[in-house]
């Protein structure tokens, strides 16, 4: 990956993480997979919000965000119709929205082994 390309996925996470922000999104992290062999992206990032409708809040905020200040829009959503887990994907960055106990249950910031985990403070 060259070094624009670069700059302009890690300002996608940032817009990411702010549209996260932006509907009170919680633990949000950020898994550095840049360094990582055979994976689908480069960083997911993911987060819980505390009920269904919060969780399809923040996808919404995030596709509304980014748009408006990456000028980027996802290539697919999926999850919105339960909202327990919604997947949003950026290209090179997945977003991860849970509901607290799915994403215990899921647990995908172990799933990667080899990743950097960047863990993003909550605004509250």
């Amino acid at each position: 990956m060259n070094r624009e390309s670069m700059n302009e996925t890690e300002e996608l996470v940032k817009r990411i993480a702010e549209g996260i922000q932006e509907k009170k999104g919680r633990d949000i992290v950020v898994a550095d997979l840049t360094d990582t062999d055979n994976t689908v992206c480069k960083y997911f990032v993911i987060c819980e919000g505390n009920t269904p409708t919060q969780v399809a809040a923040i996808a919404d905020s995030v596709s509304d965000y980014v748009r408006i200040n990456a000028n980027a829009k996802p290539t697919a959503v999926e999850g919105l119709r339960n909202a327990r887990w919604v997947a949003m994907d950026y290209g090179d960055v997945l977003v991860h929205i849970f509901v607290p106990e799915d994403r215990a249950f899921y647990n995908l910031e172990n799933l990667w082994a080899d990743a950097r985990l960047n863990m993003i403070p909550n605004l509250d």
